[in-house]
Order: structure tokens, then sequence, then C-alpha cells
């Protein structure tokens, strides 16, 4: 029997009709190249809802709080980065790869062996990884032009690992507020487990809802909002004071 860890989060029946709808996942196509080159990796859900007022969810959202809102997807190219950059910090097994990716979203997204293992061979068929047999396992390592990959591609593989990074502490933060129990804090008021400040997160809430309200604005007011918003985004990427 499968391991829970190794199933996406799919609920089951969604599992059942995107195969229904895709078929049967062949291992290779005619070029030699394989299925998930050309698919995508299923991810779990989309951010957790709280709240209608927002005062549980630091992304500002509202919902009841049951589940995951939509699905996301990850793609194959993206899966493929994001193994190439768990390679580079340590040379693992195609498991401890699962493991990795679980680890660093909380669990948000787990894939399965079935996305890992081919997107690990076609990496091998590339010539980005190697593998080192030992008996029956494999243990890949990162190859010199699957670093040079990396370096091409590192501000979306950060931006992918921070995303995830995200969602593994808004869920604790979700967590926390279903508890019902008082934050634990630190010296500066920031929450422990996820290292966030109140002020933060309602900075965030009001921001989302902001733009929320202003969904139907005239394109002159879409204008305004966009030139304020990339002062706000070139104060944040800035050197901080």
């Amino acid at each position: 029997m499968r391991h829970p860890q190794f199933l996406t989060a799919f609920p089951r029946g969604a599992r059942r009709a995107r195969n229904k709808a895709h078929g049967p996942v062949q291992p290779h196509d005619h070029d030699g190249r394989h299925a998930l080159h050309q698919r995508h990796a299923s991810a779990a859900g989309d951010w957790l809802s709280n709240s209608p007022d927002g005062r549980g969810d630091p992304d500002g959202f509202g919902g009841d709080g049951r589940g995951w809102a939509r699905s996301r997807k990850v793609s194959a190219e993206d899966l493929q980065l994001m193994l190439l950059g768990l390679l580079e910090q340590n040379p693992s097994h195609g498991y401890e790869l699962i493991k990795a990716l679980g680890a660093l979203s909380n669990g948000y997204y787990t894939p399965s062996p079935g996305m890992v293992y081919p997107a690990l061979t076609y990496l091998e068929e590339l010539g980005y990884a190697t593998v080192e047999q030992a008996g029956t396992k494999k243990r890949y390592h990162l190859a010199e032009p699957g670093r040079a990959r990396l370096d091409a591609s590192r501000e979306r593989l950060t931006l992918m690992f921070n995303k995830f990074k995200h969602v593994a502490r808004k869920m604790d933060w979700m967590r926390q507020a279903w508890s019902g129990e008082p934050r634990a804090t630190g010296p500066e008021g920031e929450d422990t487990v996820t290292g966030w400040l109140p002020e933060f997160v309602e900075a965030r809430q009001a921001l989302k809802r902001a733009l929320l309200e202003r969904t139907d604005a005239t394109p002159k007011e879409q204008r305004r909002i966009a030139a304020i918003l990339a002062r706000a985004t070139e104060e944040i990427t800035g050197p901080c004071s």
C-alpha cells in the first residue's frame, strides 16, 4: 500500500476525474522524453481560508476555514528545477527529495513518486543529474550542466522555495488561529512559530482587501493604483534601512 506521505492532496474524486481526463501516463513519448515533461505535476489546493473578516488568515482571504479553496499546479519544468535545487544542497534518493519538498512546504506540496522518479530520470537523460547505484537504490547528484541550469534560473527557484516557505508558515499561523490559544511571542512581539509580527500580517490583509475593493476600478484608477504598488514594491525590495 502506498504510504500516505506519497499521496498528493487532491481529493480522491478529483484525482479520479483528472486521471480519467488525461488517461494513463505513459513512461515515454516518441522522442524518448518522459510524459512528465509534457504534463503538470499536481499540487494541493490553494491558500487556506478562515473567517470572513480575515482575522485568522495572514493573507486576508475570507472563507470557512475548512480546507483548500482551489487547486494549484506545479509545472513539470518547475518540479525539475526544484529537484535540481535540492540536489545542489545534498545528493539524495528519490524518496528523500519527496520528503524534503513536503517538509519545505509543511505538507502543502508532497509530489507523488509517479511524478518525481520520471522527473529524475529525465534530468539524468539531459545530463543535469548523475546517478550513484547502490543495490536497488539510486542516489542522485547534481551534474555541472544541472548547476548551469540552476544558475540561469536562480531568481525563479528562490521565488518558488520562498512561496513554499510562506505557505508553511501560513499553515502554522492558521492552525494557531483555529486553536484559539494565545500566540507565544518573541522579544519584538513576533510570533515564535512563524516569525511574523501582527502588524505585518494586518498590513498584508489590508492591502489584499483594498485591491479586492477596487476590482471594478476604471482604467484611470487602475493606473493610479499600479503606480502606488510600483513605488511600494521598489521600497520593499530596496536595501533595508
